[in-house]
């Protein structure tokens, strides 16, 4: 099982490129599954949930060709609507392919899905939003199962903001036979995304961008084709990484625009900002100041970025707390950093961090693919050399996390474990 092993590295500089987004790219997958024939999508990591999610697809009879970023999919045989637990119970993305298939094929049986271990995130709005527009749906012996002589359409209010669940039932709703207007859905860049794809394939959505959709469901749609955005968890991890060593370093290949709230909290802090429409360079060389921070559905500060602005924070002279509302248990890597030194007490959903004291090195683990960026960012300022485990997990959603760290000068090493 491979660690990184992680060097302190307190300037670092240069110029690091973002990959396309994750989050945008695998209900995109999914949404081909409502056209037959070969769909394109362009600026896709090569990450170990993209390839498990390729891995769903062919289950299913997908045809795919990953090569050079970019993504084939041909879903002329597509016969089989299962996705398998063998393979949901590693990423819970797979969920995805629960609305495509069941408004396209009238049915399809998924299993409950896996992921990153922190809490309970439960498919009852994937279920229920289904049902709104016309699904049957039952679940037993760990497997959701949909079926549907045709979608009708409908109403339906999600009772909390969720981005898989918005996807979900708006990739079923494009094929429904009736009207549907979807209120409080998500408004991440990666729904409008998904959104503005789904329209290329020649599906009606209106309402684009806010929280009410309206869906006039159409009789078929054609293959897609498009560029997924860049990740703005991955840009937020690397601003937070040159915050913490205190360096200036340039983004590229980014929309600041995706990051308006993470860079007025940097701001904030004292960190100096300049932008283009792809590009962001942060100062960090001057002292920075304790921070709190509240995460929020978008187009609040985003809960994927809580662990490493954890980790800056915990470098930072003061008191600093961060509120975390999305995920009230989302914290399994405060004990890991306090393990390397920081002073973190937590409180129901409140974590109060007693910044600037140093970091010294210690084996650590990541519980989930943040956590474990956190962990690297702590030991990129730590005393002695960090290794961090499970690394398995950053493998999910950072493309060549330790190429693009060298091209800063930092040295994170991937090692083999010694146990």
């Amino acid at each position: 099982m491979d660690q990184f092993r992680v060097y302190p590295s307190s300037n670092l500089s240069g110029e690091v490129t973002i990959s396309g987004a994750k989050n945008s790219v695998l209900p995109i997958m999914a949404a081909t599954l409502l056209g037959k024939g070969v769909s394109k999508i362009e600026n896709v990591p090569d990450l170990k949930d993209v390839r498990t999610m390729c891995d769903v697809m062919r289950v299913i009879g997908a045809q795919i060709q990953f090569q050079d970023n970019s993504l084939k999919v041909d879903t002329t045989f597509c016969n089989h609507f299962e996705a398998p637990y063998e393979l949901v119970k590693t990423m819970r993305a797979s969920i995805y392919v629960l609305g495509p298939l069941v408004a396209k094929h009238g049915y399809a049986r998924v299993s409950l899905p896996g992921g990153c271990a922190w809490g309970p995130r439960p498919v009852d709005l994937h279920i229920k939003g289904l049902e709104a527009i016309g699904a049957t749906i039952k679940v037993s012996h760990g497997y959701i199962e949909a079926t549907s002589e045709g979608l009708s359409g409908g109403d339906y209010h999600f009772p909390i903001s969720s981005v898989g669940a918005s996807a979900n039932v708006i990739m079923a709703a494009v094929l429904a036979q009736g009207p549907s207007t979807l209120q409080n859905v998500a408004i991440e860049p990666e729904i409008d995304q998904l959104c503005e794809y789904l329209v290329s394939m020649g599906a009606i959505i209106a309402g684009i961008g806010t929280r009410t959709l309206k869906i006039t469901g159409v009789a078929e749609l054609s293959p897609g084709r498009g560029k997924t955005i860049p990740d703005r968890i991955e840009a937020g991890t690397f601003l937070a990484a040159a915050a913490i060593t205190r360096s200036k370093i340039k983004i590229n290949s980014v929309n600041p625009k995706h990051l308006k709230e993470v860079l007025n909290h940097l701001e904030s802090m004292g960190v100096l900002l300049e932008t283009t429409q792809s590009t962001i360079t942060i100062d960090a060389t001057q002292p920075l100041t304790a921070k709190s921070i509240e995460t929020q559905p978008y187009p609040g500060f985003p809960t994927d970025l809580q662990a490493p602005f954890m980790a800056l924070l915990a470098s930072i002279p003061g008191n600093s707390f961060i509120r975390e509302t999305i995920y009230l248990d989302r914290f399994k890597h405060l004990s890991e950093l306090d393990r390397l030194g920081a002073k973190i007490k937590l409180s129901d959903s409140m974590a109060t961090i007693e910044g600037g004291e140093p970091f010294s090195a210690a084996p650590v683990m990541a519980s989930d693919l943040r956590a474990g960026a956190a962990l690297v960012l702590a030991g990129l300022i730590a005393e002695g050399n960090t290794e961090v485990s499970r690394i398995y997990h950053m493998d999910r959603g950072y493309e060549k996390f330790e190429a693009k760290m060298a091209g800063l000068g930092a040295k994170v090493e991937r090692i083999q474990a010694s146990f």
